[in-house]
């Protein structure tokens, strides 16, 4: 594809240009039916196929077991902060969450509007530059559920191993689903918001294990029941048919260049090269402690909060889109999602190089 840039953006986030490519010509005339892809009847067998062909894709490359469902919901991975402890908690029931950035901190409000929420954790002293370890915390014998987000894209960090216990774990995985392969039978709930890491913006993918469907109180409203998107195969109501569809291309591609195991090995040499240049001296300084770090956002900091605008304007101006961190934490900000290619990283590094070379005071 030509004039593209390299979207370093933390989401919505860069796509695969041939899934691009395909979409644009799918939104005029989709399989050649003569209907554009998102005037398409979502009761139609054209589209019942895509989200079932989205879902057999999503099971195969994550290796979900039979007793999960898969759901395609709406309301943005934030719904999931009050469905779960919703469908999950009530009256005399606890959970235990692990507060390690801005998203599982705005979890852990919600959740205390339906049940006794311990916060066994929390690096938000630190301005959360880093992940627990087991050691640290302790989950109480009587929650019904650990919840904790893997990937915080705000600062950087990511569980290297997910925690260890005989509770139920339950995880925000918006920013690093497919990314590296994990058990998902060791998780009573998984869910990730599309837009960073595998297709547009618009659906949440929520993965559910079987028993948990019929623990929802009786008057939990319907559209936030679990059970009724379940029932209906995520067709209670309109689902968001075009964010599906993106979805279920972007897994194709990611099929394509060798699965989840692949796509793991990949995201590591992007990262690894990455750090290597903070940490080849003291210019650029990360935010994340190092066995914290994540392999899908990178913020670092310069000098001076002049350099960093001064950074980030030549960056833009060479076709590195993207780099201002958040607000939070100020700085630079890389995120390297799956769809990110690797020439965006060597070049975004040969950058670094040359403004060092040509801003050392």
């Amino acid at each position: 594809m030509v004039d593209r840039v390299y979207n370093f953006s933390p989401g919505p986030a860069t796509l695969p240009g041939e899934v691009l490519q395909q979409a644009s010509k799918d939104v005029v005339n989709f399989k050649e039916t003569g209907i554009g892809l998102i005037e398409m009847s979502h009761r139609s067998k054209e589209f019942i196929a895509v989200t079932e062909g989205a879902e057999q894709l999503l099971r195969e490359l994550m290796d979900i077991p039979d007793n999960y469902k898969v759901l395609f919901l709406q309301g943005g991975a934030s719904s999931q902060f009050y469905m779960i402890p919703m469908n999950l908690l009530g009256k005399g029931k606890k959970a235990t969450y692990l507060n390690t950035g801005a998203w599982s901190k705005k979890a852990i409000k919600e959740a205390k509007l339906f049940g006794d929420i311990d916060v066994a954790y929390s690096s938000e002293e630190q301005v959360f530059n880093r992940v627990p370890k087991d050691s640290e915390y302790s989950v109480a014998d009587d929650s019904e559920y650990l919840y904790f987000v893997s990937n915080n894209t705000i600062y950087g960090t990511q569980f290297p191993e997910f925690p260890d216990t005989e509770k139920m774990l339950i995880s925000d995985m918006s920013s690093d689903i497919l990314s590296r392969k994990i058990d998902v039978s060791k998780f009573g709930i998984i869910f990730a918001g599309a837009q960073k890491n595998m297709g547009p913006a618009g659906v949440t993918i929520v993965i559910i294990r079987d028993d948990l469907l019929e623990k929802t109180p009786e008057n939990t409203p319907t559209m936030l029941c679990y059970k009724t998107h379940s029932d209906k195969g995520s067709m209670f109501n309109t689902p968001p048919c075009f964010a599906i569809y993106g979805v279920g291309e972007v897994l194709k591609w990611l099929k394509k260049q060798g699965g989840v195991a692949a796509m793991e090995a990949i995201n590591k040499e992007k990262a690894g090269i990455l750090y290597d240049c903070i940490d080849s001296g003291e210019y650029y300084r990360g935010h994340a402690e190092k066995d914290s770090r994540s392999l899908m956002n990178i913020p670092f900091n310069l000098p001076t909060p002049e350099l960093e605008a001064q950074f980030i304007t030549e960056a833009e101006a060479i076709g590195l889109n993207g780099l201002k961190g958040h607000r939070s934490i100020g700085g630079c900000r890389a995120s390297i999602y799956n769809a990110f290619p690797k020439e965006g990283v060597v070049k975004l590094v040969a950058f670094m190089k040359e403004f060092e070379a040509a801003n050392q005071a």
